[in-house]
């Protein structure tokens, strides 16, 4: 099967059910506890409300953090095989962002990229705007 085509243009990912439905939901249930406390002066409803909001926004933040310790990961394995002996010695100075950001580099431009984001501090998106082949990331939720 082939690997689906990816560019900076359109490599954000949404999940319908988590970013509309959910949030949208969580968020309806907060300005219903808010009307709710001046209507009838019921504060728990607007304690419980916030609580399912911060739940809904900490379970992603975890979840995305543990996503990107793996790619870390990777990356840093990647990286290891398929770079030099200068440029793989600085592995380390890259930030997490970075990382990320790299992920979507192919092999034959990886060394290329990393040199300019290690000389110019570049941020994730100057990364991925330079990227001219783009290794496609589906796994990422």
């Amino acid at each position: 099967m082939a690997e689906p085509i990816q560019s900076y243009a359109q490599h954000k990912r949404f999940d319908p059910w988590y970013h509309f439905a959910g949030l949208g939901l969580a968020l309806l249930a907060f300005i219903m506890a808010v009307v709710n406390l001046f209507r009838t002066g019921a504060v728990w409803p607007l304690v419980a409300s916030v609580l399912m909001v911060i739940l809904f926004l900490k379970v992603r933040t975890y979840a995305l953090r543990n996503q990107d310790r793996l790619i870390r990961l990777e990356e840093t394995l990647r990286m290891q095989a398929l770079l030099d002996g200068e440029l793989r010695a600085r592995i380390p100075e890259l930030q997490p962002a970075q990382f990320i950001a790299l992920r979507f580099a192919s092999d034959q431009e990886l060394a290329a990229r990393v040199a300019e984001a290690l000389q110019e501090k570049l941020g994730p998106g100057d990364i991925k705007k330079r990227i001219q082949v783009w290794r496609a990331d589906t796994f990422r939720v």
